[in-house]
């Protein structure tokens, strides 16, 4: 099988190419090596790679910029997932397309499942659900949230500069997530992939934190690696006391019991998956 991964320079995209398994051969672009957003440029490469699979790990992640530079947001998380749609058609293969929990609005107080309502509450959500409806109902389309990587820009490696610069840090308590090492959803797109799936799928590592549980245990598990000089307060605050340009859901767990059946079994817990990451930085020095 051939795949062609587009957004290869980033952490998923990465992640991707590290584990890719021993059937499958990868043609790697980026934005320097294709604009996703210029479809004649798109239909270009899938006619030259010929993949059977697209995994288009390409987005604009930046949610508080995409408030004021939402045309852009939805060039690349909308309209060049049409233009990926377009092309795999026209040539006969697959797309697998990643989105995110900021499809809902965080109100359900309970885990959504993948055909809950969605109700995006920002310029990022409502583009990345443009795009999910873009990329067709042929397409495998895999929600994921809080991504993270021992590369690349994270709430992790945010959290360990912070905590080796300030006195104390100060972390938002009241919206819950669940944090993913990106490697674990890179493996269970490969397999899904190599299923066939198609539809949308829920997938993130076990459990559930608020973002100052996630900070806690950052700062506990990278001191017992000696990835930090010095321990510091970890307050937590509430969202009305950081006001960002965006609003982000309060409650954006994604009820993943379905994915994890087809993957053979749960995710790592978050914790666990946090401790894998950690051992890499710190293996890495």
């Amino acid at each position: 099988m051939k795949a062609l991964i587009v957004g290869a320079n980033g952490q998923l995209g990465r992640a991707l190419l590290a584990s890719l398994p021993d059937d499958v051969e990868a043609a790697a672009h980026d934005i320097d090596t294709l604009d996703v957003t210029d479809a004649r440029a798109v239909a270009r490469a899938v006619e030259a790679e010929r993949p059977d699979w697209i995994v288009n790990a390409a987005a604009y992640t930046a949610v508080d910029r995409a408030e004021a530079d939402e045309p852009r947001a939805r060039a690349i998380n909308a309209t060049a997932v049409g233009h990926l749609a377009d092309a795999a058609r026209a040539a006969g293969c697959r797309l697998a397309h990643v989105s995110t929990d900021f499809v809902f609005d965080g109100l359900a107080g309970m885990p959504y499942v993948p055909d809950a309502a969605p109700n995006p509450l920002s310029a990022y959500g409502r583009t990345k659900l443009a795009g999910e409806r873009l990329a067709g109902g042929d397409a495998l389309i895999v929600r994921t949230a809080w991504v993270y990587a021992p590369a690349g820009g994270n709430f992790v490696r945010t959290m360990l500069r912070l905590m080796r610069e300030r006195d104390e840090v100060r972390v938002v308590a009241d919206q819950i997530g669940t944090p993913t090492y990106a490697p674990n959803l890179a493996a269970c797109l490969w397999t899904l992939i190599g299923q066939e799936a198609s539809g949308i799928h829920h997938y993130t590592d076990a459990g559930a934190a608020s973002w100052y549980d996630f900070a806690v245990a950052i700062q506990e598990e990278a001191d017992a690696r000696g990835l930090l000089e010095t321990m510091v307060p970890v307050l937590p605050i509430a969202t009305a006391d950081y006001p960002t340009p965006a609003t982000r859901p309060a409650f954006s767990v994604l009820a993943c019991g379905a994915t994890y059946a087809a993957l053979g079994g749960p995710a790592p817990h978050w914790r666990v998956a946090l401790r894998t990451m950690l051992d890499r930085v710190q293996a890495d020095g």
